[in-house]
């Protein structure tokens, strides 16, 4: 397993930390505000680099199971978008927190065990193994 961080590596990285950082701002302030918009488009962008630039991070040359969540990211943050211009709010947000929860703190925790592509790239950058 190579560990370098290849540009598709730090884009990906970058997308889902700043999406991590965004989604927590956007949860913890007011609702419905002209912020609140701009900060969730942002997010939702930053989300589809996420999730597409997976398809170019792959250990072995293959696709692993984490590849599903990407096409499900993908759907879901599709749905999400569409209920909020729709004015079902309470919809909108179920799926933003569950891509939130989901797609970056589940996939996030999963993606740096040390046995997975990222993981292994982190921890032996950080000297970890």
């Amino acid at each position: 397993m190579q560990a370098t961080f290849t540009p598709i590596i730090v884009t990906h990285m970058v997308a889902a930390l700043t999406a991590l950082a965004l989604g927590s701002y956007v949860f913890l302030t007011p609702k419905g505000t002209a912020a609140h918009r701009l900060a969730g488009r942002v997010w939702a962008v930053l989300m589809l680099v996420t999730a597409i630039s997976t398809y170019w991070i792959r250990a072995s040359g293959s696709f692993s199971w984490i590849h599903i969540l990407s096409v499900i990211t993908v759907v879901v943050l599709v749905a999400a978008v569409r209920f909020a211009m729709q004015g079902n709010i309470a919809r909108h947000q179920r799926l933003m927190k569950g891509l939130f929860n989901g797609a970056l703190v589940v996939a996030g925790v999963f993606t740096l065990l040390p046995q997975r592509l990222l993981g292994h790239a982190v921890w032996s950058t950080l000297g970890v193994i």
